[in-house]
């Protein structure tokens, strides 16, 4: 399917396929809750998020930078300016270096893919305005006129479609520093001078549902949009939204329930813990390790959501070599134990305290134990699994079944095998006929 440019930065997920949901939703968030979300958007469990614009060039602190610069005036950003760049040096002078000239999208692609990630969400448009692809009413400030001098948004798209991953597109709500919001602001959003053609969901916390029209446009592309069977839509259409209206819910950036929810979700996380965008200043401590990110994989989908992580590639268009190394290691443990995340339901317990971490995970008469950490011995006790004769245990990447034994009331002991090798330490044990 190909879309216009306009199109397709309305939409957060774009696929090939489709499937049948009921029409004529209206324009308030009772009827657009009850469309069912597309069942495609649970299978997938694990997606890369990109954050590249104009604030990858100076890379410095977050991409946050140009507020940070100007809005807060933080001194750290004011001095880095100052040390490094001439009086008068605007945050638009920026874009010009923002050439990405070893942007490869297929390599990209390639490594996307290994991650074992299902689906891709590039932002298209942060908080600074700059647009990822050739936007007729930005005033020069897109990557077709500046910077870059292409449509970014569709060679990604082109590339990670190739390679059967969905694609999405983050876009901010708001600007920083767009004169006519700033109006509307001063104006407490009773002026709309303000109106983005083109708009995905983030940047939601000022403004109201209603300046924005989030209702209409829902109403409009989940009813006469070229995706309105398949688009997948989150929770961040204005002030109060989030974690109550939408079609999956972010709440807010990181989050972990702690429990299961009663509504599906995603937990946004970033490689870098500092920040969303790529940094220069980034030290290795600030990096995510691989067990940490399998742990928190597990954690997500054993409690029903979906975990997008991100990187955020150089302003040459380069994936740094440490973030590919963790993409690449995740693809590792889970072309091993992606049985038990990929198409999964949250069980009827989804943890406990074995001997080490316990999460569990379940497919149809299925049930997934996922032990992240070394039990250290040979035998490991499970508390929660009711047995009968006809169970069976095996590992995942093993195959062969395990000898077991129940427990008293209820729950198994098993012997396990040496266990091989696990970037993420990281096993699970596939247990059939339990309940």
């Amino acid at each position: 399917m190909q879309l216009n440019r306009g199109e397709k930065c309305l939409f957060l997920c774009l696929l090939a396929c489709a499937s049948a949901f009921g029409a004529g939703y209206t324009p308030d968030w009772t009827s657009l809750d009850s469309r069912p979300l597309p069942e495609w958007y649970d299978d997938v469990k694990f997606g890369i998020f990109v954050h590249w614009g104009v604030f990858s060039v100076p890379s410095f602190g977050s991409e946050w930078f140009w507020w940070n610069w100007k809005g807060d005036h933080k001194a750290q950003y004011v001095e880095f300016m100052a040390k490094n760049y001439q009086p008068g040096f605007s945050y638009a002078d920026f874009a010009p270096n923002f050439h990405a000239q070893f942007f490869d999208p297929d390599e990209w692609a390639d490594i996307f893919a290994a991650s074992g990630a299902k689906y891709v969400v590039l932002t298209s448009k942060h908080h600074e305005g700059f647009t990822n692809w050739g936007s007729p009413n930005s005033w020069n400030w897109n990557s077709v006129d500046n910077g870059p001098h292409r449509d970014l948004v569709e060679d990604v798209g082109t590339a990670v479609r190739k390679r059967s991953l969905h694609y999405g597109l983050y876009h901010s709500l708001y600007e920083w520093f767009n004169p006519l919001y700033l109006n509307d602001k001063q104006n407490g959003y009773k002026t709309q001078e303000y109106k983005p053609d083109l708009i995905w969901s983030d940047g939601d916390w000022e403004a109201p549902d209603t300046y924005w029209n989030s209702t209409e446009f829902l109403a409009w592309l989940y009813n006469e949009s070229p995706v309105k069977d398949i688009v997948v839509t989150n929770d961040r259409w204005g002030r109060g939204c989030y974690c109550k209206h939408g079609g999956y819910f972010n709440c807010a950036d990181k989050f972990s329930p702690g429990e299961l929810p009663n509504h599906k979700w995603e937990k946004c996380q970033s490689v870098d813990t500092i920040s969303w965008g790529y940094r220069r200043n980034m030290r290795l401590g600030e990096v995510m390790d691989v067990p940490s990110l399998i742990k928190d994989l597990v954690y997500v989908v054993a409690l029903g959501g979906n975990y997008l992580l991100n990187v955020g590639p150089t302003a040459d268009g380069v994936i740094a070599p440490v973030f590919e190394d963790r993409l690449r290691a995740m693809g590792a443990w889970l072309a091993v134990n992606g049985e038990a995340i990929y198409s999964t339901k949250p069980w009827r317990v989804q943890t406990e305290k074995a001997a080490v971490p316990v999460w569990y995970t379940a497919k149809n008469s299925t049930v997934y134990a996922i032990f992240t950490g070394d039990p250290m011995q040979n035998t490991f006790e499970l508390s929660t699994p009711k047995t009968s004769d006809s169970s069976v245990v095996t590992l995942l990447g093993d195959g062969k079944p395990l000898k077991w034994a129940p427990l008293q009331s209820s729950g198994l002991m098993v012997k396990l095998p040496d266990l091989p090798y696990s970037p993420a330490y990281a096993w699970t044990l596939k247990l059939e006929g339990v309940a």
